[in-house]
């Protein structure tokens, strides 16, 4: 672990594939707008100019100023993708008004400075102020990486020097934490621009304190007057008010993941930052074994996580409905940012296997193709009731979705001193400093919906050092030649391809990962897909549409040995492979009235087409599912 696996940053990624850099471009041309306007219109950003009194409609929310971070930071990485001098102004003028609305002290929360002033940090269980805070910093670093301004950043340096001053173990200060982790990823970024290990030590002491007793949200509950009757609630309804903000236990005795889903994934996301920059083993063994837990009893096949609207989070293994499947997007996206950075420190493809699974299906589903519209739950199934709305009352996802896109490159290289790593297969170009000179990588592929990746190394001489190319794990076997010539012995290290050699300018690598139509099967102890399967090829989830299939779903039944034909259309839904199949559909002929029969029903034969899981809900409203009875 003492390696660390440096991202190559999204802005240094140029891609120009015909799966990402369309959807980058209608991020940047469409989304980006429509999102500006409807901070506007909603009064999120004008809040900032702190003018709501008492009888104004709408009362600004507790996290109206996350919506606005994220969208700065979305902002800031198409900037810093292609420069546009429109965007720019936009920026500065959005970026000004949130600066102005900081306190002197540095505090910066607009419902804590109009709405209710007297309570701030009084309920850091429910009130999302570090949890806003967090989003603003991360959007100050954005703001400064892509134009080299300091004044967000130092602004944020300002507040988050003003945290500090009010929370830790110190005499004098509270020992709380947020209730809706998030600050602790963001310190961290902050530190990582400003050097300030400060930073650094605050965001750890953030994720240490987590859980600790006597417990903090009892604490602050006492304080502010409030009787919470707890005696008729059994021991677990006790632990489940906790665990749904991170806070049940410390983290380094955490069993399972559980609570609330996104929480979950920011506040692992923030601990394995710490784990990693501080070589912390023992942290870092918890935050493996937890993902494992995770991804191998509680995550949807689509990447999805959470099952429960309940709690917006998680429920007991196994437990996979469907219909009812919550899955928020930003669960999904967070689920992305865990799984990268346990990649930053340890270079196993069983994290970006993850990382890919969901990026190609569960965060994508959120939006759809045309960038302006929003899932803010993502079943795998649906009546046709289920749609994508232009914006959300709490429309976390939106931004999140928008800042994701932006910088989807950063998920794609990394490197270290003496190995440039491939995690993502997309046509692209890129430059690594790895055997001591800049290294050209230059990817074309069709993926996903083809899995054949050429990759052309550029030298301005030649250099010995390891090339790592990821194995996907839904991948059975693959072939792989350097300069034409076939290498039937290659090293395969925790899912890597491990390719040394003294490489010279012009080389091209090919790699060959044969991708077919595949059935999949849940565990038999996911009850709801017992005697179901679902279809796969690569990366990508596949579902059926009502508007492809007209029977109804639960009608239809594939058989086992039914051949699954995959192919191309460059018309339908922005240009997918789709896979068809001749099943067979159950039939009601010489039923009529009859309820119970002593004979089953007879089935008939039928042709399905099945598209892409996340560009579902994208044309005529009708039925979807994932799951197909067998």
């Amino acid at each position: 672990m003492s390696t660390e696996y440096k991202p190559l940053p999204f802005h240094k990624v140029n891609i120009t594939d015909q799966f990402w850099a369309p959807r980058i471009q209608t991020n940047a041309g469409e989304t980006l707008y429509t999102q500006y306007r409807n901070l506007q219109e909603t009064g999120r950003l004008p809040a900032f100019k702190l003018d709501w009194h008492e009888g104004m409609e709408p009362v600004p929310h507790i996290f109206w100023d996350s919506d606005v971070a994220k969208w700065v930071e979305g902002a800031c990485y198409s900037i810093n993708l292609v420069p546009d001098a429109k965007i720019e102004a936009m920026l500065d003028e959005a970026i000004d008004l949130i600066i102005s609305a900081q306190q002197p002290d540095g505090y910066l929360n607009i419902y804590f400075t109009v709405v209710e002033p007297e309570k701030r940090w009084t309920n850091l269980r429910d009130q999302h102020e570090l949890y806003c805070a967090g989003h603003l910093m991360e959007a100050a670093v954005a703001h400064f990486r892509a134009t080299g301004s300091r004044k967000f950043l130092d602004a944020m340096c300002r507040y988050a020097d003003y945290i500090a001053s009010v929370f830790g173990v110190e005499p004098g200060k509270k020992r709380g934490y947020c209730g809706h982790p998030e600050i602790e990823l963001a310190l961290v970024k902050l530190y990582e621009a400003t050097g300030e290990e400060r930073y650094l030590k605050l965001s750890e002491y953030f994720v240490e304190e987590h859980g600790q007793q006597p417990h903090y949200f009892d604490i602050e509950a006492a304080e502010r007057g409030e009787v919470v009757d707890t005696s008729h609630l059994p021991p677990h309804m006790l632990t489940d008010r906790y665990a749904y903000a991170q806070a049940d236990v410390p983290v380094r005795e955490q069993k399972s993941v559980a609570g609330h889903a996104v929480r979950a994934m920011y506040f692992y996301s923030g601990a394995a930052d710490i784990a990693g920059i501080n070589n912390d083993e023992s942290l870092f063994s918890v935050l493996k074994r937890l993902l494992n837990d995770l991804t191998t009893k509680r995550m949807y096949i689509t990447g999805g996580i959470g099952p429960s609207r309940h709690n917006e989070g998680f429920t007991t293994d196994y437990d996979l409905p469907n219909d009812t499947a919550y899955a928020e997007t930003c669960a999904a996206i967070g689920l992305v940012m865990w799984n990268h950075r346990m990649l930053r420190f340890d270079l196993n493809s069983s994290y970006s296997d993850v990382m890919e699974l969901a990026l190609y299906n569960g965060t994508i589903s959120g939006i759809s193709l045309s960038g302006d519209r929003y899932f803010y739950e993502n079943p795998l199934a649906s009546d046709g009731s289920h749609h994508r709305v232009d914006w959300f009352g709490c429309s976390c996802c939106p931004p999140n979705i928008f800042r994701m896109m932006a910088s989807v490159g950063g998920y794609a290289y990394s490197y270290t001193e003496t190995d440039a790593i491939v995690h993502l297969y997309m046509q692209s170009e890129c430059e690594l400093e790895v055997g001591g000179q800049a290294v050209q990588l230059a990817q074309k592929t069709n993926y996903p919906w083809d899995g054949r990746v050429s990759l052309t190394v550029g030298l301005e001489q030649p250099a010995e050092f390891t090339i790592k190319l990821r194995k996907p794990g839904w991948c059975d076997d693959f072939s792989l030649s350097i300069n034409g010539v076939k290498q039937n012995d290659v090293a395969v290290e925790k899912g890597y391809i491990s390719l040394h050699r003294m490489w010279k300018d012009g080389d091209v690598i090919e790699l060959d990962l044969p991708m077919v139509a595949k059935r999949l099967y849940a565990n038999p102890a996911v009850s709801q897909d017992i005697g179901r399967v679902a279809i796969t090829r690569g990366p990508v989830v596949y579902c059926l549409e009502q508007v492809d299939n007209q029977i109804p779903s639960e009608l239809i039944q594939l058989p086992d040995q039914a051949k699954l034909v995959a192919t191309y259309d460059p018309n339908l839904l922005g240009g997918v492979v789709a896979i068809t199949a001749e099943a067979v559909s159950v039939s009601s002929d010489g039923w009529g009235d009859t309820l119970y029969k002593d004979q089953p029903a007879p089935t008939e034969p039928c042709t399905i087409q099945a598209v892409p899981y996340y560009a579902w809900d994208n044309r005529e409203v009708g039925w979807m599912s994932v799951w197909l009875r067998r």
